[in-house]
């Protein structure tokens, strides 16, 4: 079994690029604490989006999907989940909840660790939850012709137990360290989660809720305002790219950790931008609801649904929008795609 220093592997990651990310991420997040006059009713806003976002974004990472009508009364514990997907996506909020409301108790062991992954399946009819695999996994690629490409091989099931062990007692050691960032600590942890696949079901979910976790435990908090996981999801091809360079030759102990936590340090300074976007939206005191929409619109890369704008400003009414859409259809600053219940809108960044 390889061994895990993650003090050692740290000093490589000291190049300017990511000296230059930690510098930014460390500035917004002294800007996000000194927001004391944002109103609750705005952080409540954007904290619902959040939690609806993640919890669609992550599941869709693994294809567990249900329609927006759905996944908003399972979000709101309206209804019971009626399929497996609606299971898992019904034990993923309640986990979510729980990092949310309980992260400074939640410490960072395996028996922690398999306590979330007991809930994340308590819905579920399946026996795996809370339980290391029981049998060796891959990781593997699908080819258009239906035949499995092999991408990775984990750890195997005799071994998942002490290496989990190992990658928590190095985590832990090494954030002992005042010297050693927390925020370069974390992707490394996630990727050796990753790597060695502790569970038969559920490890690419269970790596961003502890991403989560860990950011939250370490004052970095953006991600209950902003989905991390939809920024994930949204450059997905780019995640399992770095996840695949920073893998090679990890059983080796030779693996390079600089793809995936470049990846993921972006990943963090994208959500504190969004963040900061859309604060100064939802407090703007002589932005007009319409300007609100159109504003929206503008900062949303590609495409966006009415019930999206109505999600990330729940203040505006249904009315409000659709006048403002009309409005931004006939001045041309908008261009609509398909129709019915599949419209969405893309801002024209080709209008002169």
């Amino acid at each position: 079994m390889r061994s895990f220093d993650y003090k050692i592997e740290y000093k490589k990651l000291l190049l300017p690029e990511i000296v230059s990310y930690l510098a930014q991420i460390h500035e917004q997040k002294g800007e996000r604490n000194s927001l004391a006059g944002v109103r609750k009713e705005t952080l409540s806003d954007l904290l619902n989006i959040a939690k609806i976002q993640s919890t669609e974004a992550s599941n869709r990472i693994e294809g567990i999907v249900t329609t927006e009508e759905r996944l908003k009364k399972i979000m709101l514990n309206k209804t019971m989940p009626k399929n497996r997907s609606e299971r898992e996506i019904a034990g993923y909020r309640d986990v979510l909840n729980t990092i949310h409301e309980s992260y400074e108790y939640i410490p960072l062991k395996p028996g922690m660790i398999l306590q979330l992954h007991r809930d994340l399946y308590n819905f579920s009819s399946l026996s795996i939850g809370g339980k290391f695999k029981n049998s060796d996994n891959v990781i593997a690629e699908t080819l258009p012709d239906g035949t499995q490409l092999v991408r990775f091989q984990p750890v195997p099931a005799w071994e998942t137990k002490d290496a989990m062990e190992n990658i928590c007692s190095a985590f832990q050691e090494a954030q002992n360290d005042p010297e050693l960032d927390p925020l370069l600590l974390i992707p490394m942890f996630i990727l050796d989660f990753l790597c060695i696949h502790p569970f038969n079901d559920g490890n690419g979910r269970m790596s961003r809720l502890l991403t989560l976790l860990l950011l939250y435990k370490n004052g970095y908090d953006v991600g209950k305002f902003i989905s991390i996981e939809k920024l994930i999801a949204d450059t997905k091809d780019a995640y399992y790219e770095v996840l695949q360079e920073s893998s090679a030759e990890w059983h080796e102990g030779k693996n390079d950790y600089l793809p995936f936590v470049r990846y993921m340090l972006g990943v963090v300074v994208a959500a504190y931008r969004e963040f900061a976007s859309r604060i100064e939206i939802f407090t703007a005191k002589k932005v007009a609801k319409p300007d609100m929409v159109r504003e929206i619109i503008k900062n949303t890369k590609g495409t966006i649904s009415k019930s999206q704008i109505m999600n990330q400003c729940p203040s505006i009414s249904q009315k409000t929008v659709e006048r403002a859409l009309s409005e931004l259809l006939a001045s041309e600053d908008i261009i609509k795609i398909g129709g019915g219940r599949y419209t969405k809108y893309v801002w024209n960044r080709n209008k002169k």
